[in-house]
């Protein structure tokens, strides 16, 4: 389907949103004159008054015309002055594709590159476009896969795809809307009917009188009658539309094997997916390990570090690159699915640049820490910036020092609810004092229903594991206390508790289950922890 034909059906889509709307108000005033021909008095009253409570939210969507202008991404933008490589990659990539180059590049914190323009007249007149270029993603490719990507979001602009958005963006949020506003509604009026009749079974109980069942069924059906038929309209809206948004994504990956070649194309798409799993378990597990207990990474690490995460993890990333998603991530996602897309450039004939040798992405900047640091500045709360800077090392261990220490604060209150002190010897000076303590401190725990009920000594056999995980606890927090054990920072496994000397941890075990017994022996865990 050409261009021509595409703005079209965006257009006749867009009028079919205000046809159903006219043709809903139509029906709504048939009823009305139908309510005042047939009925009489207070009966054709309410059906008049009804329909024009259900012609408000249509109305209001309909005179909505202008959809909202997102504002541009937080990120650090980069002239040609400041990132010489980069621009000029970029201006080569825009002369292959056939496209004008953009005007502004804007580096931000995403696995992402994308490319917009402030079109005007519903698209069709060009404004000022914007390369938004992740360092995340910069970090995980090479340049030749970078190329591939950026022709891919560049070939979009090249075949006019992009004209037609502001059209089919403008239905799309016209239909959300509508179709909010009646969910709104209906959602009020089962509030109120609801508060309503709960309101009157209080009287009823206070007379004395048993309560009716609160029953809200039939409240606000009538809009959510009305907003299933722009739901419905919705689904045909975004169907049709579809099939020519996947075209001209595949369309657009023809670009990157042109750019790029066959095998930087492909590799950049199978990269994509695990590079975005990697940056979230990254800045999950890594990069905010810390904000709780306010750290953060030295200058330049906060998005820097992933790199040290990839080169770890190396063989988990090249498994979850041959696993694609062979779905599209919903059933309205213009992109078909990952592995569709890689086998059809994977299918595409030798170009003779397969395992051509490619530097980092990130080599295409000037500094790199520079950069990554600019857009800690950047994109960063006032309140994340204000946060202690410290190396790697240390952040794993302070931030976990202060978690167990945290963590331990249940057991201390349990202790001193039992009368004695908040540390591990004070613990083990009450069971020495009288060992049926340590099922009380356990007794404070949350229980599970089975363990509620047990009596007895299968009531001892469900306290004993969270006694001897409280112990461990202590043991922790007292280790790292007084210096004897550090956590240690790996980036391919979960941090790790350092022990003070070889065979310390095949030992404590043992001293856990002795303090734990029946007959509780506590001197194992006194020699092995507290002696000096």
């Amino acid at each position: 389907m050409g261009a021509s034909l595409r703005a079209l059906r965006a257009l006749v889509l867009l009028a079919g949103f205000y046809l159903l709307s006219f043709v809903l108000l139509a029906a709504l005033g048939l009823a009305d004159w139908a309510a005042f021909a047939w009925l009489h008095g207070a009966v054709a009253g309410k059906i008049v008054i009804g329909t024009a409570v259900l012609a408000v939210p249509i109305v209001r969507g309909m005179f909505m015309l202008r959809t909202p202008r997102p504002g541009p991404l937080p990120g650090v933008r980069v002239t040609e002055a400041q990132e010489p490589a980069l621009w000029q990659a970029v201006r080569e990539i825009a002369d292959q594709v056939g496209t004008r180059a953009p005007d502004e590049i804007v580096l931000i914190d995403e696995v992402n590159a994308a490319v917009s323009e402030d079109a005007r007249f519903l698209g069709l007149r060009a404004g000022t476009r914007r390369l938004y270029l992740g360092l995340p993603l910069m970090t995980g490719l090479d340049e030749m896969q970078l190329r591939a990507v950026l022709a891919h979001e560049m070939g979009h602009y090249a075949n006019f795809d992009t004209r037609l958005t502001p059209l089919i963006a403008r239905g799309r949020a016209q239909l959300v809307r509508t179709i909010a506003h009646f969910h709104e509604r209906a959602d009020n009026t089962e509030a109120k009917e609801r508060a309503r009749q709960e309101k009157r079974a209080e009287k009823r109980i206070a007379r004395g009188k048993k309560a009716k069942e609160i029953d809200t069924d039939g409240a606000g059906v009538s809009y959510r009658a009305m907003a299933k038929i722009y739901t419905g309209y919705a689904h045909f809206y975004m169907r049709a539309t579809l099939s020519s948004s996947r075209r001209q994504e595949l369309a657009a990956d023809l670009a990157s094997f042109r750019v790029a070649g066959r095998d930087s194309a492909a590799s950049a798409l199978r990269e994509l997916g695990a590079l975005g799993s990697a940056h979230g378990f990254y800045m999950r597990s890594y990069a905010t390990l810390g904000v709780g207990a306010g750290l953060l990474p030295a200058p330049g690490q906060v998005f820097g570090g992933l790199r040290h995460l990839l080169d770890a993890r190396a063989a988990e990333l090249e498994d979850m690159r041959r696993e694609l998603s062979t779905e599209p991530a919903s059933p309205y996602d213009s992109h078909p699915a990952l592995a569709e897309r890689v086998a059809r450039i994977e299918a595409l004939p030798d170009d003779g640049r397969t395992g051509q040798a490619a530097r980092p992405a990130l080599e295409l900047l000037s500094s790199p820490q520079e950069a990554l640091a600019a857009l800690e500045q950047a994109v960063l709360t006032p309140e994340a910036l204000s946060l202690t800077r410290v190396d790697w090392d240390e952040l794993v261990h302070r931030s976990m020092t202060t978690y167990v220490g945290r963590g331990a604060e249940e057991i201390r209150e349990a202790l001193t609810a039992e009368g004695a002190g908040p540390g591990l010897g004070d613990l083990l000076d009450a069971v020495d004092a009288d060992p049926a303590v340590r099922w009380r401190i356990a007794d404070r725990f949350p229980k599970s229903d089975e363990a509620r009920a047990a009596t007895g000594r299968t009531a001892r056999e469900f306290a004993r594991p969270v006694v001897r995980r409280a112990l461990e606890r202590l043991v922790t927090v007292e280790l790292l206390a007084r210096g004897a054990a550090r956590w240690e920072l790996s980036w391919s496994e979960p941090a790790a508790l350092s022990y003070p000397v070889p065979g310390f941890e095949d030992e404590l075990g043992p001293a856990l289950d002795a303090a734990v017994a029946d007959l509780p022996d506590t001197g194992l865990l006194r020699k092995l922890v507290l002696a000096p």
